[in-house]
């Protein structure tokens, strides 16, 4: 491995930016709004460079955790532990990719306090990775809670006329999760004398306490996918985001609830998750079908999109509780793909919002004739989004539909109708937005793509497809550490049904 601290210098490499930019890109001429973008477009670019090392040493063989560094932290009360495995560095590699792409959408559509919004998103790129590599419950909490300031303040300060309503929702409600967690991560410590998640991993934990912390857990990370009922939060926050500001939030921020379940609930609390999992599948199912529902009525884009995420995660909860090779695998690379659809797909709702200042969906119509490439990259994210075969979507969830289909029938049943309920609404976005006659007179002088967009699009465009016709880095990447995961957890719950058989 590297003797260099790498895995550190990607996690806090945007914080050195965001320290540069305070520095050196001071005043509110055009000479420093200019100098931040460069800044913090190159701090993230260069990132994304060095998180590749990490891509490149990794080794898919080994399910453990790699690029360990460990310190004494806080008078060895608690340790500074961070590593990755097969689990976390998808999300890292998808932290650091998305950035530079977050940097750009935000060029010309932000004008006000350019210094202040740039350095907001590499604290946040840092609080992010951070919460994916932290090895340690103190500084995953640490992390995890720390990445609400800077989203809080995207929101609040660069978002649309309901923004402080919009922030201020989102940081409660993830804020009031987030409280029980910490008083579940202090029982465990108590239990166990430690915080350091690879030991709690294999330490175990007494059935009552199981059942409680699991509980606490998932408040929180409930509301940060979000599942129903608790994801009021997400239609709001999106609307009311900048573009780039959806984007980090439903390609990046929700997958640490996903994240969570994999690190933390199946692992450390097997048969709280196994006892728990009839529930998941309702609320899963019911996400999926109820959410198609209403993004089905949506005027707005943004709101559409934000609703079709909620069901998208349902098919995430659904496979990681199923408990299977195929439905956590599965569950993996939904996130990586969603975060990949969901994020193109914000981004081509902000290129028609930089255009025409609406996201009303009876605003437009006809774009197919004055803007033909756009509609063909819409298109493309659209049916992704859909789950059409040869793209990354339906890899997701084709894999935690088959990996719930032998746990639980009735749950794969329903959350088939959510596949075909997806299609209805995505498609018909398409239709009122793309298709029919150019009528609106605002419309006569759109333009199509520029150049700076299709740079933008093309990545997302290209992994897109390429994902979907071949997933395996994605899968081989994961594969040795889905496989521990879901071997430990099926032998914890043998365990206890072979006792109770006994008794």
């Amino acid at each position: 491995m590297t003797t260099w601290p790498i895995l550190s210098v990607v996690t806090f490499l945007p914080a050195v930016g965001a320290l540069l930019l305070y520095l050196l890109a001071r005043g509110r001429d055009e000479a420093a709004d200019r100098n931040a973008r460069w800044i913090a477009l190159w701090t993230t670019v260069v990132n994304f460079a060095v998180s590749l090392i990490l891509v490149a040493r990794f080794d898919p063989s080994q399910a453990g955790f790699q690029f360990v560094e460990k310190a004494p932290w806080l008078a060895n009360t608690i340790g500074y532990h961070m590593g990755v495995d097969g689990i976390s560095l998808p999300f890292v590699i998808l932290t650091t990719a998305l950035m530079p792409f977050c940097i750009l959408a935000s060029w010309k559509s932000v004008q006000l306090r350019v210094r202040e919004y740039m350095m907001a998103f590499l604290v946040l790129e840092t609080l992010m990775i951070g919460t994916f590599s932290a090895l340690d419950l103190v500084l995953f909490y640490l992390f995890f809670e720390g990445g609400l300031i800077p989203m809080f303040l995207i929101i609040g300060v660069w978002g649309g006329p309901r923004r402080v309503y919009a922030s201020f929702k989102f940081f409660l409600y993830t804020l009031l999760g987030s409280v029980l967690m910490l008083l579940a991560i202090m029982a465990l410590y108590w239990n166990a004398g430690t915080t350091d998640i690879p030991t709690l991993m294999h330490t175990a934990v007494p059935r009552n306490l199981q059942t409680w912390a699991w509980l606490a857990f998932f408040a929180s990370f409930a509301v940060k996918m979000p599942m129903w009922p608790v994801h009021t939060w997400l239609p709001d926050a999106h609307v009311e985001a900048p573009t780039a500001g959806s984007v980090v939030l439903a390609a990046i921020l929700l997958k640490m609830g996903g994240y969570g379940f994999l690190r933390f609930s199946l692992p450390m609390f097997p048969l709280a998750s196994h006892d728990f999992a009839p529930l998941i599948f309702t609320l899963s199912a019911i996400a999926i079908i109820y959410t198609s529902l209403v993004a089905l009525v949506q005027q707005d884009m943004k709101k559409l999109i934000a609703y079709s995420s909620v069901a998208h995660m349902g098919f995430v909860t659904m496979g990681i509780f199923a408990g299977t090779m195929q439905g956590v695998a599965g569950g993996v690379f939904q996130m990586v793909s969603h975060g990949i659809v969901s994020g193109a797909l914000f981004l081509c709702v902000g290129v028609i919002y930089d255009r025409m200042h609406t996201r009303e969906i009876a605003a437009y119509g006809g774009l197919v004739n004055r803007m033909p490439l756009y509609a063909v990259v819409f298109l493309t994210f659209t049916m992704a989004n859909v789950g059409l075969p040869g793209t990354s979507g339906f890899v997701g969830e084709f894999l935690t539909l088959l990996g719930t289909f032998k746990v639980s029938l009735p749950t794969a049943f329903f959350a088939t109708l959510g596949v075909i309920l997806s299609a209805a609404y995505a498609l018909w976005l398409y239709r009122k937005v793309v298709f029919g006659t150019l009528d609106k007179p605002s419309l006569a002088g759109i333009k199509d793509l520029t150049f700076r967009e299709i740079i933008i699009l093309a990545p997302f465009l290209i992994l897109t497809i390429l994902f979907g016709v071949y997933p395996a880095p994605v899968l081989d990447m994961s594969a040795a550490s889905v496989q521990q995961l879901v071997t430990n957890y099926n032998q914890a719950v043998s365990v206890v049904k072979a006792a109770a058989l006994l008794h």
